[in-house]
């Protein structure tokens, strides 16, 4: 990447903004992770800090054009343009700021999400819990670089096809809406049709009294087969949801699972603390961790009809109501929240009826999310084969009267060596805007050289 920064150009990381350090009422917006996307930007997050805090951190100033490359999942390397704001903005530092003036910004945006760039970027990344890659690692990445006006023609075809493919993702996204509107309708009419019973607590149902799980590590030779959280968010009991650990079988002997379980999450992300799912399984196949509440019900309940109703938006506004915890950290529920949770109760018959519409409506939504999810993957799958192709060099025609690129890179890298150096007084620096470190040109005269990015 250094070989195409210009002498106006930057190639340099987000700045490190602790949580202390924002303010909701700021000037300055604070661009997150989330807002990186693959070839757009998201526009997700709302974080801010003041004008004197971004002076006092030095952080660099984001501008229209400015390349944002995420150096961490999901996917790792994805790259957008930052589209610019009415409010100036400055970045985190797991978001790599690219600033160039002599190549054209959005080919190299569309290349950094190239199938092609994006395998050498998996090749360098680092981290075994999450990985990530250094701004470093993503100087070593190799890109080739066509002349100046090859680069415009295939970032004029990019995104013209890419533009559709956008606007059909649109489409895809406004179904969605529809089915979680339809879920929610339905959730609607069950509640006016026992809005005429009346709540009682859950835990007055309860056979058992409330039980927390157990967490061990994992190691090779365990016995004992324990849940991930994974298959509760999303309600999948599965061997590739679980882990064996070294969890002593004395102790864990009262936490295997029974068909009729129902676990809910005590901790997890606001979106999901309170997520809940009914055990079916086999007796005695696993446990579940330390993270996850059990619910075993007595004879006046059915367990499927109380986890649907566990389930319902109702119950998600109630969990995210009692939810605690400390800025920054996963909110939390305790059981007393699960035991108070107040519960409509009709007959067995009824509640009978209701689950078996419930598993209708259930199968209606799943055959439409399998077709959604087919239009998402045969949208993902053409749009990576317009990327392949564009920097394979099939997708626009090449021109021999074009500038190579040898050229161009040699006249950036005359400037930026007949620049005289940069003073080191960093005191007087109120914002992190660093030359591009000295870099060397390879290869001789030719249309396109292979770079390191």
């Amino acid at each position: 990447m250094a070989e195409l920064i210009d002498l106006n150009g930057i190639f340099v990381d987000g700045d490190w903004v602790e949580s202390k350090d924002q303010d909701p009422d700021g000037e300055v917006r604070l661009v997150q992770l989330a807002d990186v996307g693959e070839g757009y930007f998201r526009d997700r997050s709302n974080r801010r800090l003041t004008q004197e805090k971004a002076v006092a951190l030095r952080c660099t100033e984001l501008r229209s054009g400015d390349i944002l490359i995420a150096r961490m999942p999901d996917p790792l390397g994805r790259a957008c343009i930052y589209p610019g704001g009415s409010a100036p903005a400055v970045t985190v530092v797991d978001v790599c700021i690219v600033r160039v003036c002599a190549i054209e910004p959005r080919w190299l945006m569309w290349a950094l999400n190239s199938p092609q760039v994006r395998g050498e970027i998996a090749g360098y990344q680092s981290g075994t819990t999450r990985k990530r890659i250094s701004r470093g690692n993503l100087a070593k990445v190799a890109i080739r670089v066509p002349p100046l006006a090859e680069q415009r023609r295939i970032v004029a075809v990019l995104d013209g096809l890419i533009s559709r493919l956008s606007a059909g993702e649109k489409n895809v996204d406004l179904a969605r809406l529809r089915v979680a509107a339809l879920s929610a309708a339905f959730f609607d009419s069950i509640e006016s049709q026992l809005s005429a019973v009346a709540a009682v607590p859950l835990g007055g149902m309860l056979a058992e009294p409330l039980r927390n799980g157990h967490s061990a590590p994992a190691s090779a030779d365990g016995r004992v087969r324990t849940l991930a959280i994974t298959a509760v968010t999303q309600g999948r009991f599965i061997d590739r949801f679980t882990k064996l650990t070294s969890a002593d079988p004395d102790r864990v002997k009262d936490l295997w699972l029974r068909p009729g379980d129902i676990l809910i999450q005590r901790s997890n992300t606001p979106e999901l603390v309170g997520t809940t799912a009914l055990y079916e399984g086999a007796e005695n196949w696993a446990i579940f961790p330390d993270l996850l509440i059990r619910v075993r019900l007595n004879e006046d309940i059915v367990p499927r009809f109380a986890a649907l109703m566990l389930k319902s938006p109702s119950a998600r506004r109630y969990f995210r109501s009692r939810a605690k915890g400390l800025a920054g950290s996963m909110p939390k529920i305790d059981q007393r929240t699960i035991f108070e949770f107040p519960l409509r109760v009709p007959a067995r018959e009824t509640q009978m009826e209701m689950v078996n519409r419930a598993d209708e409506m259930a199968g209606v939504i799943e055959r439409i999310d399998e077709a959604i999810g087919a239009v998402e993957r045969r949208s993902a799958n053409l749009r990576m084969s317009l990327l392949a192709d564009a920097f394979a060099g099939r997708l626009v025609p090449q021109d021999p009267n074009d500038e190579p690129a040898a050229e161009l890179l040699a006249r950036i890298r005359a400037e930026r060596e007949a620049a005289p150096p940069k003073q080191r007084a960093r005191s007087r620096r109120t914002k992190k805007e660093l030359p591009a470190p000295p870099t060397r040109v390879t290869g001789g005269d030719y249309q396109q050289e292979a770079l390191p990015l």
